[in-house]
């Protein structure tokens, strides 16, 4: 096995949506010497979003691709060196800090998680077996696989009526699977869904509901079981597709042997009155979705990463 390649700098940044993005682009511009690992998906979560209306400035809607391809072009403007890789395991015990690649080592004096979040999955036997089968977390990348088809989408806040609302425009019908009796999404995405039912006449909305099986032929998925909490009843739905769309978790385990972690949120320091985005240990910032178990927000997550490189560089400039 060969031995992996060393990168040294004054700071990591430690993940590619907004908040990794505006991190580096302050970082930059405090002339410190950083490094960007990507992660398993550059550009976050957000590149799964077909429409963004509240990102100031843009006042015409924007897709979340275009959206991080415009961070990613800022990002590069400056001498930020951007490296495609996934952390396997790091180790706090001893400044620099030491954060393992695929393949190469990476040490630096300041880091900052920006991690973000990944897909929150239903946990039945069936998901696993169909997943790429039929289950998708994404109806921007997979939507278009299922032209003229029935589909289904499970969850009850902005992301899975986004996803219906979408899907509606391209699907022959879409079933919507809460589990609640209201919806959690915002009130205009609320009215949006009502007004695309009584124009489109294709979505069936199933409250108090849940998925307790996808079925098909182990190749395909043709179908879903769903039990009603109401009169306690299981019925077949006949679909091709299933979209999972009820939260996300974040992606903060690698870290939790030396930070502190609240319900899978990395915990940052809003008593320390010269570093608010610090974890317990002095030097390890964080931000955006991995740190913030209220907003969750593409503009808080940026402002955060912009708040994250600052005191970063009070502590590098101090230390």
């Amino acid at each position: 096995m060969s031995e992996k390649k060393k990168q040294f700098s004054q700071l990591v940044i430690i993940g590619s949506g907004p908040a990794g993005y505006t991190a580096a682009i302050y970082a930059a511009r405090s002339n410190i010497n950083t490094i960007l690992i990507t992660g398993p998906q550059p550009g976050g979560q957000l590149i799964k979003t077909n429409d963004i209306e509240n990102w100031p400035g843009d006042y015409k809607q924007i897709s979340g691709i275009t959206l991080m391809e415009r961070m990613l072009h800022h990002v590069k403007k400056f001498s930020i060196k951007i490296i495609d890789d996934i952390i396997t395991s790091v180790n706090f015990k001893n400044n620099p800090f030491e954060i393992n690649g695929a393949t190469t080592q990476y040490f630096s004096k300041a880091i900052i998680i920006a991690t973000g979040s990944s897909t929150k999955l239903l946990n039945i036997p069936s998901e696993s077996v169909y997943m790429g089968k039929g289950v998708s977390t994404c109806a921007v990348c997979d939507g278009f696989f299922y032209k003229n088809q029935p589909v289904a989408v499970v969850g009850g806040g902005n992301s899975a009526l986004e996803e219906t609302i979408y899907l509606s425009n391209i699907c022959k019908k879409v079933y919507l699977i809460h589990r609640r009796q209201q919806f959690r999404a915002d009130k205009v995405l609320i009215n949006r869904l009502y007004e695309k039912i009584k124009t489109n006449k294709n979505i069936i909305i199933y409250f108090n509901s849940r998925v307790a099986q996808i079925v098909g032929n182990h190749i395909d998925m043709n179908g879903i079981k769903i039990y009603s909490e109401i009169d306690k009843k299981f019925k077949l739905i006949n679909v091709s597709g299933l979209f999972v769309a009820i939260g996300h978790i974040p992606n903060s385990m690698i870290f939790s042997k030396f930070i502190d972690i609240n319900n899978n949120y990395v915990k940052i320091n809003y008593n320390n009155q010269v570093f608010k985005t610090q974890t317990n240990i002095p030097g390890i910032f964080a931000a955006g979705d991995v740190s913030d178990p209220i907003y969750r927000q593409a503009i808080t997550a940026a402002a955060s990463g912009c708040m994250a490189a600052i005191d970063a560089e009070k502590y590098l400039n101090n230390s």
